[in-house]
């Protein structure tokens, strides 16, 4: 079955596309049917797939930020054969009331959310849209805050833990402010992907989002036929 995880914060930096390149190595790794689709005009998701060595598992990739005339735009957005997780990473700066189509069939939306008053601000916002102007119901459970490149025990930290308590929507896993993110995203890898002695404690933050992502795809009615076509 395919399940379908956006990943998106409108505030540029806040770690999307690391989290939905390590998201989709995982998949891949772990052996599902993966595709990763990039909306954002910077490309960062499709460059880092470009990087990608050609023996580590596979991950189709669709540029969803590509205007060709000559091509449908169904055609562009079709899914092969046997896709089990797509991961969606979006573009920065994205309007309120492009929302909806973005998170329309989404299993689950992720939010990473740098621990500063500016992110704190905007996340805020973000989710309140998601909440309002794309009408995800709280009752789904289907919005999960990342935190990123946290450090714990920090007065940040416990700032966007207060935050997020008064809007009740969970931080799934605090990701660490680590140097292998750098090195993953610069040979076109996941931390999974790397030696476990060099990524252990990386590769720990990870699963209680994994975790939480897989109680979702048990749980929540499945996502309509993987309607890509209908972001577009």
């Amino acid at each position: 079955m395919t399940r379908k995880i956006v990943v998106l914060n409108p505030k540029g930096g806040s770690g999307k596309t690391t989290v939905a390149t390590n998201l989709a190595a995982y998949y891949a790794s772990a052996g599902f049917g993966t595709v990763l689709v990039d909306y954002d005009p910077q490309a960062s998701s499709s460059r880092w797939l470009r990087k990608r060595a050609a023996h580590l598992p596979q991950i189709h990739a669709i540029a969803a930020f590509e205007k060709n005339p000559r091509v449908t735009r169904s055609f562009l957005m079709r899914l092969p054969t046997g896709a089990e997780r797509v991961v969606v990473d979006t573009p920065a700066a994205i309007a309120a009331q492009d929302m909806p189509e973005l998170v329309r069939d989404a299993d689950a939306v992720l939010v990473p959310v740098l621990p500063s008053d500016i992110d704190i601000h905007a996340a805020s916002k973000c989710i309140a849209d998601l909440l309002l102007v794309a009408k995800i119901k709280r009752r789904e459970h289907r919005i999960g805050v990342i935190a990123n490149r946290a450090r714990r025990n920090t007065l940040a930290l416990q700032t966007l833990l207060r935050f997020l308590g008064t809007l009740e929507i969970p931080i799934v896993t605090t990701l660490r402010d680590s140097h292998n993110y750098l090195r993953a995203a610069e040979h076109g890898h996941g931390v999974h992907e790397m030696k476990t002695y060099v990524a252990r404690e990386d590769v720990a933050t990870w699963q209680p989002l994994l975790d939480w992502l897989e109680k979702r795809f048990a749980d929540g009615a499945p996502a309509a036929a993987a309607g890509l076509e209908a972001a577009g």
